[in-house]
C-alpha cells in the first residue's frame, strides 16, 4: 500500500445553532431534573435549531469554519462527504443541499447514513478517495438536527434528553508531511437495529406510516438503553484495541482520546476498562449533548481551537452507534 498518498486534516470547524436547552429547561416539559439527566448521562445542555433551519444550515457554518481553518475556499473542494441520519428530506440527500450552499457548481457529493459512527465512516471514504489520486481536497461533515423528530413529553424522556442539534466539520488533503490521517477500523452489526432505531416513517412493513404506527409511537426514535450501553461500552474497548493494533500502536503512544458523546458513563467505563489515564481523554458532552455524527468533529475542533492538540500529536477517535455501528481510526496531527 505504500504507493498510496497520506492524507492529513487540514482544518476543523463547528457550529451550534443559538438556542441552548439547559436540563432545568426540559423540567417544565417532562418529569425530569437537572441531576437525574447529570447522573445518567454527564449532560447539563444542549442546542436546538428554531424556526426554518435544517441540518444542512448547520454544516453550511461548519464548513466555513473549516475552511477558513485550512486557508481554503470552497471552491477548492472536489467532494463533499455528508454524515447525517437526520436529512433535511428523505431525497435528496443533505450533501447536495450542502454543496449548492456552498455554491460548488457540479462538485461530486455523497450521503454516509452510519448514524453516530457516521463521520468516521466517511473520513475513511474521504481518505481513500485522496490516497488514490482520484481528488485532491475533501470536505467530511457529520451534521444532526435532532430536536424536530424528539418526544419532549415525559413518555419519550430516556431519549429526548441525551440528543442536540450541531455540525462540525474537517477538511482533508494530500500530505507530504509527517501529519496524516493511519487506518481505520470498521464495523456494523444490523441483527441488533431494532434496539435503537426510528422505524417509521420508512416502506418496511409495506406502508410509510399510518394511523396505528402514530398510536403506538414509531415516529420517535426508540432506545433500549442498558442494551446498547453494554455492547457501546464492549464495542469500543475492541475496536481501540483493534485501531490500535493495525497501525502499530499501544494506548500509551496515544496522547488523545476523542470517543463519541453519546454517553459520559460510557466513555468512562471504556477507560477505566483499558487503564487510559483521565487526562487524555476529552468531553464536550456536557455542553453540547449527543450530536451524533457531528460529535466527535464537533470535539476535534474545540480541542484544536483550545490548543490542546499539538502538532504530531497522535489522536484516537472512537464511535459506537445505531445499526450497530462502531469505528475506530487514528490520525497524527
Amino acid at each position: 500500500m505504500n504507493h498510496l498518498r497520506h492524507v492529513k486534516i487540514a482544518g476543523t470547524g463547528m457550529y451550534v445553532p443559538p438556542k441552548k436547552i439547559d436540563n432545568k429547561d426540559l423540567e417544565s416539559l417532562m418529569d425530569t431534573s437537572d441531576e437525574w439527566i447529570r447522573q445518567r448521562s454527564g449532560i447539563e445542555s444542549r442546542y436546538h435549531i428554531e424556526g426554518a433551519v435544517g441540518t444542512s444550515d448547520l454544516a453550511v457554518e461548519a464548513a466555513k469554519n473549516a475552511l477558513k481553518a485550512a486557508q481554503m475556499s470552497a471552491q477548492d473542494l472536489d467532494l463533499v462527504i455528508f454524515a447525517t441520519l437526520s436529512p433535511d428530506h428523505q431525497f435528496p440527500g443533505s450533501s447536495a443541499i450542502l454543496q449548492a450552499k456552498l455554491n460548488l457548481d457540479t462538485v461530486p457529493s455523497m450521503d454516509i447514513k452510519c448514524q453516530c459512527s457516521g463521520f468516521l465512516y466517511a473520513m475513511n471514504v474521504g481518505k481513500l478517495f485522496i490516497s488514490s489520486g482520484q481528488y485532491e481536497k475533501v470536505l467530511v461533515v457529520g451534521a444532526e438536527a435532532h430536536s424536530p423528530v424528539l418526544d419532549m413529553t415525559t413518555e419519550g424522556r430516556d431519549v429526548s434528553v441525551l440528543f442536540g442539534d450541531g455540525a462540525g466539520a474537517v477538511i482533508l488533503e494530500a500530505s507530504d508531511s509527517e501529519s496524516r490521517v493511519l487506518d481505520f477500523a470498521l464495523h456494523s452489526q444490523g441483527e441488533f437495529a431494532d434496539k435503537l432505531w426510528l422505524e417509521k416513517p420508512g416502506t418496511a412493513g409495506g406502508n410509510w406510516i399510518n394511523e396505528t404506527d402514530y398510536k403506538e409511537r414509531r415516529h420517535f426514535p426508540y432506545m433500549e438503553g442498558r442494551y446498547v450501553f453494554k455492547h457501546a461500552v464492549t464495542r469500543l474497548v475492541e475496536v481501540v484495541n483493534e485501531t490500535l493494533e493495525l497501525n502499530q500502536l499501544k494506548v500509551d503512544d496515544i496522547d488523545h482520546f476523542l470517543f463519541h458523546q453519546a454517553n459520559l458513563r460510557i466513555n468512562e467505563k471504556v477507560a477505566a476498562t483499558m487503564g487510559i489515564p483521565s487526562e487524555k481523554i476529552h468531553s464536550n458532552i456536557m455542553k453540547y449533548g449527543n450530536c451524533s455524527a457531528a460529535s466527535i468533529p464537533m470535539l476535534l475542533d474545540e480541542c484544536v481551537r483550545n490548543e490542546k492538540i499539538k502538532t504530531g500529536d497522535k489522536v484516537f477517535m472512537g464511535a459506537f452507534g445505531a445499526g450497530f455501528t462502531w469505528a475506530g481510526g487514528v490520525f497524527v496531527w
